[in-house]
């Protein structure tokens, strides 16, 4: 599918996600619908119904586009991911794609891309303070808390120190202002090299965003959501996702078990969770040369047992916004 820009949307490590999920079967939830890439590939896989929840409004004026074959069999909710249980209960998966979109990427008034002038945004839900608002308007020590906990930008204090100086002559107001007094401050991107801003404009999105606080609350929603067997698949596409997701399985799942295999494997679940990728899995060669945005992807799945859901802190998930409260 492509949107009305014509950029193609290619959902990232979807073979392999139903592949760990087969065989797909009753009611799903999508907590991050986006372009509908996932929504329609487990439909097609064999789900009986699918959930699916984005809070950004775009998502759903798309979805225009391409629900009409699957109406009868797709609910669309406006909200986060974190509040799925609300919508919800016993359901039998739950997918989330954590991240920007391509929709919201390719989109120069959407403020996401430092490739694309525009305006300096980055809300997915189109509400509340935006990207220009922080720049502008943070002190100098939380600007550069930001940049180095939700961008890993080792030289946030520099940066913070350049953007605080240069807004006190001109207000930001556009991304590319922004980028390229970045790319002035670190140097210019080097050919094969990540752009200068990546991490920068990361954290500023996952700031506007609260991206960390909904992924937490996001994985505790869905395993109160989930019925016993039912199957929870992420897809981060970043380190600190990808730690936070880690972190979540260790502590709601279950052990590695060494059977002997002359006793009884019958046993009473002890977590949340059965973890069934004890690695994260990450996109092949064929699916690189078609979608350069997977290289960093990684997928993490766990089955829900019987054991009723837990609790999980800020600090035992190790959650950047946790850290930076320090």
């Amino acid at each position: 599918m492509a949107d009305p820009q014509g950029a193609p949307h290619i959902p990232v490590l979807l073979r392999p996600l139903l592949d760990a999920v087969a065989p797909v079967k009753g009611v799903w939830i999508d907590g991050t619908l986006g372009a509908g890439g996932y929504a329609r590939g487990l439909l097609e896989a064999g789900a009986e119904h699918v959930i699916g929840i984005d809070r950004d409004p775009l998502a759903h004026d798309l979805a225009i586009d391409w629900i009409a074959p699957y109406a009868d069999r797709m609910t669309l909710v406006e909200g986060n991911f974190s509040e799925m249980d609300r919508c919800a209960k016993d359901v039998d998966g739950v997918v989330l794609d954590l991240g920007v979109s391509s929709m919201q990427l390719d989109r120069a008034e959407r403020g996401f891309s430092f490739m694309k002038d525009g305006p300096l945004d980055m809300r997915m839900a189109q509400s509340g303070p935006s990207a220009a608002d922080l720049v502008n308007d943070l002190p100098e020590e939380e600007l550069a808390d930001i940049l180095y906990h939700y961008g890993e930008e080792r030289q946030s204090r520099k940066l913070a120190g350049r953007i605080v100086r240069a807004r006190e002559i001109k207000p930001f107001e556009t991304t590319l202002e922004l980028a390229e007094l970045i790319e002035g401050a670190l140097g210019r991107t080097k050919p094969g090299q990540a752009h200068a801003a990546t991490r920068s404009f990361q954290a500023l999105r996952i700031a506007v965003n609260e991206e960390y606080q909904a992924l937490w609350q996001g994985l505790l929603a869905a395993e109160r959501v989930l019925k016993p067997g039912g199957l929870l698949a992420v897809v981060t596409f970043h380190s600190v996702e990808d730690r936070m997701v880690k972190r979540f399985f260790q502590l709601h799942g279950e052990a590695k078990r060494h059977v002997n295999r002359y006793s009884d494997e019958t046993h009473e679940p002890t977590a949340p969770f059965d973890v069934i990728t004890r690695k994260a899995v990450g996109p092949d060669k064929e699916e690189l040369a078609v979608n350069p945005r997977a290289r960093s992807a990684k997928l993490r799945v766990g089955r829900r047992t019987t054991v009723s859901a837990m609790d999980l802190a800020a600090d035992e998930i190790s959650t950047p916004d946790h850290n930076r409260r320090k």
